[in-house]
């Protein structure tokens, strides 16, 4: 398997407040580690917590000896948490910063996933598939029945989070664990710049396109994202979970 990635700023944005982080080489005990973190806050804050949230995560891991995956996972993400909330209270221009946060660890037959906030893993074969659920606003009100799914992406209100990292002295996460049998293709990270922009079935009409080239259908799924406005930093990482 290889993971292929870039991040954008995008149209509109000064700055890429996105981070990622893809190693197909083992991390500590995982066999691979795959990041997209989206980060929130004043002029560089959000770039701040993207960037120092994954640096410890990825630290974190590479020395922890938890028994299990979802330990490993759990561990890290509480020393991520635990980092950046301390640089928010020390720096004054960093208050109320925060990031979403989506990681994947990936075995011959099965992969792990965690996520905060509304950064997403999908898994592609015959289907696309989401595996993560949105931690916000907007995701409640669908789950409420008081919107439709159709209309969470163009909602006034879509870019509103109710769990992030970095923002309050615990963090829940979500954990889950799939099964790649042989219909599974790919993994997708990306963040809510992707999302926002490109419909899920043209998202994969494009991977399953250049399902031999991965890198181009990332390029791809880029270019699109910023012909259709690019009004956010779009980061992309597709797992092919063929075995190389």
């Amino acid at each position: 398997m290889k993971g292929y990635s870039t991040t954008d700023k995008g149209k509109t944005r000064d700055i890429n407040q996105d981070y990622i982080y893809s190693s197909d080489e083992p991390v500590g005990l995982l066999p691979n580690l795959y990041i997209v973190a989206d980060g929130m806050g004043g002029y560089n804050a959000g770039d701040f917590a993207s960037r120092c949230s994954v640096d410890a995560f990825v630290d974190e891991v590479r020395k922890n000896k938890q028994p299990t995956v979802i330990s490993t996972l759990s561990e890290a993400l509480r020393t991520a948490n635990t980092t950046v909330l301390r640089y928010a209270r020390e720096n004054e221009e960093m208050t109320g910063m925060g990031t979403t946060f989506v990681a994947a660890t990936v075995f011959p037959d099965r992969a792990y996933v965690m996520n905060v906030g509304d950064s997403r893993l999908y898994l592609l074969g015959d289907e696309m598939k989401q595996i993560t659920v949105d931690h916000s606003y907007v995701e409640e009100m669908v789950r409420k029945g008081e919107i439709q799914r159709k209309d969470a992406r163009i909602h006034p209100k879509k870019n509103v989070i109710t769990r992030a990292v970095g923002v309050e002295e615990n963090v829940e996460a979500d954990f889950y664990e799939i099964e790649t049998d042989h219909d599974s293709e790919f993994l997708l990270l990306c963040t809510d710049g992707l999302t926002n922009m490109v419909e899920d079935d043209e998202i994969r009409h494009m991977v399953k396109k250049y399902a031999k080239e991965p890198q181009n259908a990332v390029q791809k799924l880029v270019k699109r994202a910023n012909e259709y406005g690019g009004k956010d930093n779009i980061s992309i990482i597709i797992i092919s979970l063929k075995q190389e």
